[in-house]
């Protein structure tokens, strides 16, 4: 299904418009391809990823994965959260485990061809829990530190001894500085992290250990945990392979407010004097109400398939290895400010991004007066995705610009020396 918004290129009298060009930009369908290589214009890019951009980049999560339900968008990795995999929903009893969800998703998964799957280890069952609270998530009992560390001990061997291959990478718990989520210490959290590291690699040394992720929405409880438990990781010689964060911003927030940030974030893993690790945003989604009074934001149209392509372009351009994005549903979620289900325009957008990035050699992003231009090549074709950081921005076609395309596969011809006002939504320049 094609979909038409208004025009998000609007030209000078330099620009040559000769129309509107359909093309397809549904169900895996590609926009033209740039026929030669050219450069674009521009400096103090980021470095490039030296080799394609994979699949992974993009990861996801899936409303009843584990009853086979599956996200009709390309993404590369699968984050188990929501499915009924948590520790507190699998460890009925002591010893005695429920795998049913877990064992469905994974078959699922199989499938699908999907292999990248990071599971989220926490939460405590309610017979091993220190402290029941009724807002626990997501039962009570659940944001509980455990009193037995044996217990969470048993259950991360448990878990890595039978899905060894299977499931590649651990999270150790989610949003720990919320306390419906996690009401024990940052020390605590690096006791369990630091455990279940030795087990994991012990069992499956292939496996990655992800750490705990902080929401950074709320700043109180984020500067409170997160330095903090990075101090306490770093007391135990940093037993991850991962950092993780969640990137919502406020209900008024846009991708530029998730850039600010994940520098904060970067700044903070500086001063704990951190190793050089990837960073992975394991959850994020835009226009959520709050903090405070702040409305939900509804996000439709070019601007969700936009921010989308944004999203993950400026993972690339800040060192972010890959975002899951929250949540692939079969209908509309009341809590999510932009909804990604069959159809709707954010599932455009992950297939602009199957188009625009993915395979393609990330060549870095230049931002010159609130115009950023990044720029990608393969196969002997280059091409440059633009956009305004906040509001409008002037930008000049760079040479051999041929084509000027919509994450919704609105495309206008152009040509070199054309003036551009950019807008917050990105658009691609083909270059020949």
């Amino acid at each position: 299904m094609v979909r038409y918004s208004r025009k998000l290129v609007t030209a000078t009298a330099a620009l040559a418009t000769v129309g509107l060009l359909a093309t397809a930009c549904s169900s895996g369908g590609s926009e033209p391809a740039a026929t030669s290589s050219a450069a674009a214009s521009g400096s103090s890019s980021t470095a490039p990823t030296g080799s394609g951009v994979p699949s992974s980049l993009v990861g996801m999560h899936i409303e009843g994965a584990e009853a086979g339900a599956w996200a009709s968008a390309p993404f590369g990795a699968l984050r188990l959260w929501d499915n009924g995999t948590a520790w507190s929903q699998i460890e009925l009893e002591p010893g005695v485990y429920k795998w049913d969800n877990l064992e469905g998703i994974l078959e699922n998964a199989q499938a699908k061809g999907m292999t990248d799957i990071l599971m989220v280890l926490g939460t405590t069952p309610e017979w091993n829990a220190k402290k029941v609270g009724p807002d626990d998530y997501p039962q009570p009992g659940a944001a509980s530190a455990p009193k037995d560390l044996k217990a969470w001990d048993a259950w991360v061997t448990e878990v890595a001894t039978r899905y060894k291959g299977r499931i590649t990478a651990y999270q150790i718990w989610n949003e720990a500085n919320l306390k419906n989520f996690w009401n024990g210490t940052p020390e605590e959290m690096a006791e369990l992290t630091k455990r279940a590291y030795d087990i994991i690699k012990a069992i499956d040394p292939a496996a990655l250990v992800v750490a705990a992720s902080p929401s950074t929405r709320l700043t109180g409880p984020f500067d409170k945990f997160f330095p903090a438990y990075l101090d306490a990781l770093a007391a135990k010689d940093w037993p991850i392979d991962v950092v993780a964060i969640h990137t919502y911003p406020a209900a008024d927030g846009d991708p530029a407010a998730r850039g600010a940030i994940i520098k904060l974030v970067q700044d903070y893993l500086t001063a704990a004097g951190a190793p050089d690790l990837p960073l992975w945003d394991t959850e994020l989604n835009y226009g959520l109400a709050g903090p405070g009074d702040l409305p939900k934001q509804e996000i439709t149209g070019a601007k969700a398939a936009g921010w989308v392509v944004r999203t993950y372009i400026d993972d690339l351009r800040y060192g972010v290895e890959r975002s899951y994005w929250y949540i692939w549903t079969q209908k509309p979620y009341d809590l999510l400010g932009i909804q990604a289900y069959p159809g709707s325009d954010a599932e455009q957008g992950f297939f602009a991004l199957e188009n625009w990035v993915f395979g393609s050699s990330f060549d870095g992003c230049t931002d010159t007066a609130g115009a950023v231009t990044c720029n990608f090549s393969k196969d002997g074709t280059s091409w440059v995705v633009a956009w305004a950081e906040n509001g409008d921005a002037p930008y000049t076609a760079p040479a051999g610009t041929k084509l000027v395309c919509d994450p919704l596969a609105n495309c206008q011809e152009s040509q070199e020396g054309a003036q551009i006002t950019l807008t917050e939504i990105p658009v691609r320049l083909y270059l020949q």
